[in-house]
């Protein structure tokens, strides 16, 4: 039975998280409304093993369809995670090995598991995967697949076009993505396509093959990236900004708070199930902090559940209001009288690497017992019982 509630559609549609509808959004409503069953799919590539909540909410876009009774399909892109996707890039990406995608992959699964009701017997969101058919290609359909396309449609991406100004290489298998994720349309028979607004050229790849291979029309629906309206920064898995999922509760509630007053509606928006009405209320608090509390809880509360949000939010305030450690600081056991500051801290996991924690300290993030550590030289004097602080949120206690 599909839903065609028209308040609940609008809903969906009005929120804010979808930015445009390809070739019309009035259409694709019309399409909501008439009761056809529609397949829905989103594609990711998994290249690197962390997620922010950027990503989660197109999973949370994808709950909703998959409510309203159309099937939705999240395919993992282990085979184009290996080309590169060029979106965005002003250099070509790091080409990933097999090994690498699959361990990426594993984690996603977990990530995205509190966002979609996978154990849902009777209209569960399937999960695919386009090595399936995309390693099974041979040149001469690659061929056949290219030739549906201009060397001048493909030059006209934006990123291809900066390089060409910049005189930076642009590299034959970055002008076949496009085509790969575009046959994905094709395999998978879809009605309805949702991506990122920087997807939306390899989005209208697919549109063009399903017309031409299957006379079909294909929706694209495309999401908000969720920019920063003041600097126009993005959360960026590579260069780890922005809210990560997977890193705790505590953790979680604590990068919320840290994100720019600019942001919270972005967020409430995007990443919480509150109402439009009840996130205007939120937004007139005379204290944004109020407002960002609520958000950073409604978002917890999602992944981890309301008793940790809970806890999390005392925590939150334990740490940073009334300047106390935290109640559960993990343990650290060693041996050594002496420890190298950077050599602690990377083997502590307070740093994921010795370059990073160099960099921590410099910057004046590093605190032992308190005091800050000014010399990325330094050898620490290991005690019993001692609080390896970095920045506001990152505590080791040492067991000697």
């Amino acid at each position: 039975m599909i839903n065609t509630d028209p308040q609940k559609i609008d809903e969906i549609l009005e929120r804010g998280t979808i930015v445009s509808v390809l070739p019309d959004k009035d259409d694709f409503r019309k399409l909501l409304l008439s009761g056809k069953r529609l397949r829905f799919y989103i594609g990711i590539d998994a290249t690197a093993p962390v997620l922010h909540i950027s990503h989660a909410k197109n999973f949370m876009l994808m709950e909703k369809f998959r409510k309203l009774g159309h099937e939705v399909i999240i395919l993992f892109g282990d085979f184009t995670a290996r080309i590169g996707d060029p979106s965005g890039e002003k250099s070509a990406r790091k080409q990933l090995s097999k090994k690498e995608v699959a361990y990426n992959i594993e984690k996603w699964k977990k990530l995205v598991n509190p966002l979609m009701d996978f154990e849902d017997k009777k209209n569960p969101p399937k999960i695919m995967y386009n090595s399936e058919w995309l390693s099974k290609l041979d040149f001469e359909e690659i061929i056949d697949l290219a030739s549906n396309f201009t060397v001048q449609q493909i030059i006209e991406r934006d990123m291809f076009q900066k390089r060409i100004k910049e005189e930076k290489p642009i590299y034959l298998h970055e002008f076949l993505y496009p085509l790969m994720q575009g046959y994905d349309s094709v395999i998978m028979d879809v009605d309805v396509e949702v991506c990122g607004t920087d997807q939306t050229f390899n989005a209208l790849a697919g549109r063009t093959l399903m017309k031409k291979i299957k006379n079909k029309e294909k929706h694209i629906v495309a999401l908000t990236l969720m920019e920063n309206p003041e600097t126009g920064e993005l959360m960026s898995k590579s260069k780890g900004t922005g809210v990560f999922l997977g890193t705790g509760a505590d953790d979680m509630y604590g990068q919320i708070m840290a994100q720019p007053d600019s942001m919270i509606k972005i967020l409430f928006v995007n990443n919480t199930y509150l109402s439009l009405e009840e996130i205007e209320k939120r937004m007139k608090e005379k204290e944004p902090n109020k407002a960002k509390k609520r958000l950073a809880f409604e978002i917890v509360k999602i992944f981890y559940g309301a008793k940790k949000a809970e806890k999390a939010e005392k925590e939150f305030e334990k740490i940073f209001k009334d300047k106390e450690l935290p109640s559960d600081i993990p343990i650290f056991e060693t041996s050594k009288r002496k420890y190298p500051v950077l050599d602690l801290l990377f083997d502590t996991n307070l740093a994921s690497s010795k370059k990073e924690a160099k960099r921590l300290v410099q910057g004046g993030g590093v605190k032992v017992d308190s005091k800050k550590v000014k010399d990325w030289q330094q050898e620490v004097k290991i005690k019993n019982n001692m609080v390896i602080q970095v920045g506001k949120r990152k505590f080791i206690k040492i067991k000697a």
